[in-house]
């Protein structure tokens, strides 16, 4: 099998690591995989196996006004198409909105090909614009099949653009974790004797850190061995920072930065904390509780309840509530036997999104794209189904 995929960058970020799993993954199996991206490798964050071809068109950057813009994509998919003529690969996969509209323009006329989008957030949260929105209704339907991470994403997929085929294949959740640069060893934060609570993601609004800083602060008096620590970087650190300081939490909440090393960070810590305003699929969610780790996270749209089991391995708290999410954290830190359960249950996040079974669902859709043009109705509702798992009856009030 070749398989080529196409992305903007592997410089961070959910979509790039699971082009680079998936990518690694196949090379193991002997296929033969292109990653194209628009933005030079320079800035990789992900390595690849050293069989995957990794090709550079270096048209990144923001075009200036509508006309340069439609001059600009109109030379990145021409770039694109040379490099499909050349690999000549059996599938194409575009990662991420805007290059799901770019692949089936590259694409065009090469009846043998099998082109793939996949949606990597909720688009609803992640409005394109309206003229990329436009193309979006209508290039979508050129592709054999278009993966969503959710159900609420597949079922948006189907009610706004023409795609016929909307499969839903959730992330793999890596275990054990492969580590990257930059390493930053957990002892500098996870101090001996302390039990910590995790959170790791970019700082930035859509994250909403704040939220788990005000919730840590309201129980960190009555839970003195208790530490916060938040890995990751953005735009609101200092911002963040001025929050546990005026929360006189100095000594108890701290930022580590980027870290590559995740892996090491989940085995540190106690428990894992998630309060976004919204998420697609989130891997470190799938990952901390791959590690071990109950969570308590707010069940935003969507991605959460898709990995979390309210009341089986984690709580899910009503999106803004607060005092319900001091609750379920104050509830975790509390109660040790409580904690040992739900970790005991997480585990079995490493099978339920475990690289086999998720690769899989993604060979089982080349197979059928290759097979039946018309796409896969029934066992699309049969990934939905996994991905689900469970119904969630209940969350934490």
């Amino acid at each position: 099998m070749k398989v080529l995929f196409f992305i903007y960058a592997l410089n961070g970020g959910g979509a790039e690591r699971v082009t680079a799993t998936l990518a690694s993954h196949w090379v193991s199996r002997g296929w033969e995989v292109t990653v194209v991206s628009l933005v030079a490798s320079g800035s990789d964050a992900y390595d690849l196996d050293p069989g995957v071809n990794r090709i550079v068109l270096g048209l990144g950057g923001e075009s200036g006004n509508i006309f340069k813009a439609i001059a600009h994509n109109l030379r990145r998919a021409g770039a694109l198409r040379e490099v499909i003529l050349q690999a000549k690969p059996d599938i194409a996969i575009a990662m991420e909105s805007r290059a799901n509209i770019l692949l089936p323009l590259a694409a065009r006329s090469m009846p043998t090909l099998r082109i793939i989008g996949s949606e990597r957030t909720y688009p609803p949260r992640s409005p394109l614009g309206s003229i990329w929105q436009h193309l979006r209704q209508r290039t979508y339907g050129k592709l054999d099949a278009v993966v969503a991470l959710t159900s609420e994403c597949a079922d948006w997929l189907k009610q706004h653009t023409n795609a016929s085929c909307v499969p839903v294949i959730p992330n793999p959740a890596g275990w054990p974790l492969a580590a990257h640069v930059p390493i930053v060893e957990p002892a500098m934060f996870c101090r001996p004797g302390r039990k910590i609570i995790l959170a790791a993601g970019r700082l930035i609004r859509e994250k909403n850190v704040g939220a788990l800083i005000a919730a840590f602060a309201a129980s960190a008096r009555s839970n003195g061995d208790w530490d916060l620590v938040i890995a990751g970087e953005g735009a609101l650190r200092s911002t963040l920072e001025g929050q546990v300081k005026d929360a006189a939490l100095d000594g108890r909440v701290f930022f580590a930065g980027r870290v590559g090393n995740l892996g090491d960070w989940y085995r540190h810590a106690d428990l894992y904390a998630m309060t976004s305003e919204y998420e697609g699929f989130p891997n470190t969610l799938a990952e901390a509780m791959a590690h071990g780790l109950p969570a308590v996270a707010f069940d935003c749209e969507t991605g959460p309840r898709d990995i979390i089991r309210h009341g089986v391995d984690g709580f899910l708290v009503p999106p803004g509530d607060h005092a319900g999410l001091q609750r379920a954290l104050q509830t975790m830190m509390s109660d040790g036997q409580l904690r040992k359960e739900f970790g005991q249950r997480a585990i079995e996040a490493r099978e339920r999104f475990s690289l086999k079974k998720i690769s899989s669902l993604w060979e089982e859709l080349f197979d059928e794209c290759m097979h039946r043009k018309q796409g896969i109705t029934a066992s699309g509702a049969r990934k939905t189904e996994y991905v689900r798992g469970i119904a969630h009856e209940s969350r934490f009030e």
